[in-house]
């Protein structure tokens, strides 16, 4: 991954930036500084709050990454996954049914969601929901498609 731009926001972008977190999973980012760092070739962009990379703009939509939603743990937009399914989601694997254990009812088809362990609630991945919260439970298929996890290009990559 590569940088194309860096630049400080300006103070009205980082009130739209954390009113966005705070609306979509009730966290409150706080920080000193905030700088947007544009990358080549991804889906992403990342800011970095007070140079820790704890937001990505996914298609222009601010969420938390993976090191993010561990520091500022979201009350909502979260799908919490059982043991079994730990490995797989941290590897990048899509979220199928029946690993899910628990789910916020506000999400949506399309919604970027938070994947979270259950046993400590650790968030393993970031992943835009395919179907609506009450089709995510059942025995079989896909519901949450992987965008970012823990050891991918994101994770790893630093400023």
């Amino acid at each position: 991954m590569q940088v194309s731009s860096r630049h400080h926001l300006r103070s009205d972008a980082i009130d739209d930036l954390t009113a966005s977190l705070a609306d979509a999973l009730g966290v409150d980012i706080e920080g000193d500084t905030f700088e947007l760092v544009e990358l080549d070739n991804t889906a992403f962009d990342i800011v970095l709050v007070d140079g820790e990379k704890l937001v990505a703009s996914v298609d222009d939509e601010p969420f938390l990454t993976v090191e993010g939603a561990n520091e500022y743990p979201p009350q909502r937009g979260l799908v919490t996954v059982d043991a079994g399914a730990i490995e797989f989601v941290s590897n990048g694997a899509d979220v199928m049914r029946p690993g899910i254990v628990e789910i916020d009812d506000r999400i949506t088809a399309g919604d970027l969601v938070a994947i979270a362990e259950e046993t400590h609630g650790k968030t393993l991945a970031v992943g835009r929901a395919q179907t609506d919260s009450d089709d995510m439970l059942g025995d079989a298929g896909k519901v949450v498609d992987s965008i970012h996890h823990v050891g991918d290009d994101l994770y790893e990559f630093s400023v």
